[in-house]
């Protein structure tokens, strides 16, 4: 499982868990525009927050 982390500096990192030591993780749903999404690969590459924010 890969889940978001928001580090002291204000940015993201993507942290993996692996078999039963997965820390309790809430699941928060929004939307944006259709060619606004950030997607996983956006994450990877450091390139979510050029997206435009509504």
């Amino acid at each position: 499982m890969r889940l978001l982390r928001l580090e002291d500096d204000g940015e993201f990192s993507l942290i993996e868990f692996v078999g039963d030591n997965i820390p309790r993780y809430v699941i928060l749903s929004h939307t944006w525009g259709a060619d606004d999404e950030v997607t996983f690969k956006d994450l990877v590459k450091g390139i979510g927050k050029k997206k435009s924010r509504l």
